[in-house]
């Protein structure tokens, strides 16, 4: 029996259209920090429209990075522009995820994100990252630790990045079709891994696969960053099915390692509201937040690249599902 995860709202707790300037604001990274919750989510400027020839899905689409707050994790209200495309040498950002990095005796807090060119230039996207600041009640970008992740010119997204118990620094990521793990010594060591890092990495990168989609899926890739428990680390992660619709999906890994203990074979939550069935892209939700408050998880979503959702768990409940899976 599959854990039940519960949607707090029948309706987007952030509309797609509800901040001046912007259309679509979905796939957010979330962090609870000082009392409330943060939303990190992409906002579409305003003017985009869908391209009726061959190339991308939208034209004139740039995203930047805004932020919401909530007290009570219903209701949001827009407070800034955390980072603004054509910023910092990124062209856009796309899908970020905000997480706490352990290093000594103190935290940092990195923001990754798909840094993406432009379409004409013929590049691929890749993973970037930057490092926040708090400060006066507010996030900060800090633009100078501004970094791309991964291998050169190879299309990569979907990150991540969390501590391991024995304090070195874990990134997954996606090369597609599947997931794959990369352990650096710290986070400095991950920030400046190069060619003799990576090149070993790609030679050899069936080994580093930490999941590959079910038969007949499309893709896979990380959502959250993973949620600590006493049985390993939570991942909750998307699947693109062969018909084109998007999951939320969760596994069980090794506190030390990062490696899979356990994965789930159905997915804990599907499109089935309108605003999740219909949208800019159809038939999707996209886990990107997680904060746990004891026995109890909450999930941000995005819904059809349109709008976002929130969800809840219990921990008790997905744990033991994991435990019947392993």
């Amino acid at each position: 029996m599959l854990p039940q995860v519960r949607r707090l709202n029948d309706r987007p707790v952030v509309e797609a259209g509800s901040v001046p300037g912007y259309g679509a604001i979905f796939n957010a990274g979330l962090l609870y920090h000082e009392g409330k919750y943060h939303l990190f989510a992409r906002g579409v400027r305003d003017g985009y429209r869908r391209n009726e020839g061959s190339g991308p899905r939208f034209l004139d689409y740039i995203s930047d990075v805004l932020v919401l707050t909530s007290i009570d994790g219903r209701h949001y209200d827009f407070e800034y522009v955390l980072a603004r495309a054509g910023i910092a040498d990124v062209h856009c950002y796309e899908d970020p995820r905000v997480q706490r990095v352990r290093q000594g005796d103190g935290f940092h807090f990195v923001m990754t994100y798909t840094s993406l060119w432009p379409h004409e230039s013929g590049r691929p996207w890749r993973i970037g990252a930057h490092r926040l600041t708090w400060d006066e009640g507010r996030f900060h970008l800090e633009t100078s630790t501004g970094r791309l992740l991964g291998p050169s010119d190879i299309a990569n997204k979907d990150a991540i990045v969390f501590t391991l118990s024995d304090e070195r620094v874990a990134m997954i990521h996606r090369i597609h079709p599947d997931m794959q793990l990369a352990v650096f010594e710290n986070l400095d060591h991950l920030w400046h891994a190069g060619p003799e890092y990576w090149d070993p990495y790609m030679s050899n990168l069936e080994s580093h696969t930490l999941m590959k989609p079910t038969p007949g899926a499309l893709g896979i890739g990380a959502g959250a960053p993973p949620v600590s428990t006493d049985d390993g680390l939570l991942l909750f992660f998307h699947e693109r099915r062969a018909d084109g619709a998007y999951t939320a999906n969760l596994a069980l890994l090794d506190n030390e390692t990062g490696r899979l203990l356990s994965r789930l074979d159905q997915p804990l939550l599907e499109p089935e509201l309108n605003w999740e069935r219909e949208g800019d892209v159809d038939n999707v939700v996209f886990v990107q937040g997680a904060h746990r408050d004891d026995d109890l998880i909450y999930l941000t979503y995005g819904a059809a690249d349109r709008c976002i959702g929130v969800a809840t768990a219990k921990v008790s409940q997905l744990v033991s599902a994991l435990s019947r899976a392993a």
